[in-house]
């Protein structure tokens, strides 16, 4: 994909990693859509906010109406509640799998027929390393992801037809708010949005960020006693 005549609304663009997305895709010389749930938030020059709640159907109907000609699509926005399968309230668990699974997949479903009359073009799923493993302490997310995972791979088979690629990104810690507590190695939002926007130009369907999603990816050939070893 040209990135440099596309036009891209990335969700979640008000901080983080989908913010730097947003940077990265206007220095490359796209049209930027910046949605966030408060686009009085967002504060990057060049790009035209937009108010959109993956978790709001009609949000999502009114942004899908406003910016009409997309052509990239990167679902972004996310939660962590740090919610335990077991013990974490169900409002959690709930909002985990209607941000990152519902609301991805009902944005996908809102801007689809956008990208398909512009003659096709790209979406990105922001998954994770969490797509593919799971810990009691991010279990909710993870399985939210894993969901978000399983779609995609979904998806991509059913919007090919249509011209159109969907891609998934997988990355392990990020240096954002949302991982502030993480003392392990963390990737720069910066980095990863260059790797993300490297892969859409290159049709890439799955991006694998870091040296941790890599070892875990390599680790589901082996199931769970590759990747839980502390089960064996």
């Amino acid at each position: 994909m040209d990135i440099s005549t596309a036009t891209a609304l990335v969700t979640g663009a008000n901080r983080g990693l989908g913010r730097a997305l947003a940077q990265e895709l206007t220095a490359r010389g796209a049209t930027v859509w910046a949605a966030a749930r408060r686009p009085e938030q967002i504060d990057l020059p060049g790009v035209k906010a937009i108010r959109l709640d993956v978790t709001d159907p009609e949000s999502v109907a009114a942004a899908a109406e406003a910016a009409g000609d997309v052509n990239l699509l990167i679902n972004n926005a996310g939660t962590s509640t740090g919610a335990d399968p077991l013990t974490g309230d169900w409002a959690d668990l709930r909002l985990e799998l209607d941000t990152h699974y519902l609301g991805s997949l009902r944005v996908i479903r809102a801007f689809a027929p956008v990208i398909e009359a512009r003659g096709g073009g790209s979406i990105l799923n922001i998954l994770s390393v969490l797509s593919w493993i799971g810990f009691p302490t991010v279990g909710a997310y993870a399985a939210a992801k894993s969901a978000a995972w399983s779609m995609t791979n979904t998806v991509r088979q059913q919007l090919a037809p249509s011209g159109i690629t969907v891609s998934a990104l997988h990355v392990g810690y990020m240096d954002t708010d949302m991982a502030r507590h993480v003392t392990q190695p963390k990737t720069a939002p910066a980095d990863v949005a260059r790797a993300a926007v490297d892969g859409i130009a290159a049709g890439s369907p799955e991006i694998v960020v870091d040296d941790l999603s890599r070892q875990v990816q390599a680790g589901l050939a082996g199931g769970v006693a590759a990747l839980y070893p502390q089960l064996g």
